[in-house]
């Protein structure tokens, strides 16, 4: 798991292949005029969700995993956001089988650890990060960059 402000992306560029122009993306795009949903931006090796989600009590934010993809999640508007964490291979309590179709699984373990991310931040969620995210009170935009590992 990474956590840090957009103005140091650059730190991140040699992490992953892909994540130089993930984050170029992010930083060129008007995500406030986008429709809310899926788009492709480099077919399926980087692609985006775009959210405007209420967000979600604690006990009500299950931890997830990924296999085939890792998330850049960027809150773009709205008070906060704060975020569940546990290692992956602690998780203990599966909430059903692993999707392979929608690349997710979810866990009714307890988050180890929070974190709270304010606009102009990102996290970086790899398949070995357990994550609770959309915990808070309100709305706001946000994107999930999902980049092929």
């Amino acid at each position: 798991m990474i956590f840090d402000s957009l103005k140091n992306s650059a730190l991140y560029y040699g992490v992953h292949p892909r994540f130089q122009r993930a984050f170029e993306l992010i930083a060129t795009t008007d995500w406030s005029s986008m429709t809310p949903g899926m788009h492709e931006l480099d077919g399926r090796d980087i692609f985006v969700n775009v959210m405007t989600p209420d967000l979600k009590k604690p006990e009500d934010a299950k931890l997830e995993i990924h296999d085939e993809y890792i998330d850049i999640q960027v809150l773009i508007s709205g008070p906060e956001e704060t975020f569940g964490w546990t290692e992956r291979k602690d998780l203990k309590l599966p909430l059903g089988d692993f999707s392979k179709e929608k690349d997710i699984q979810f866990f009714d373990d307890k988050a180890q650890t929070f974190y709270t991310m304010r606009p102009g931040q990102f996290t970086i969620l790899f398949p070995e990060d357990g994550h609770a995210p959309m915990i808070g009170e309100g709305k706001v935009l946000k994107i999930i960059m999902k980049v092929r590992k």
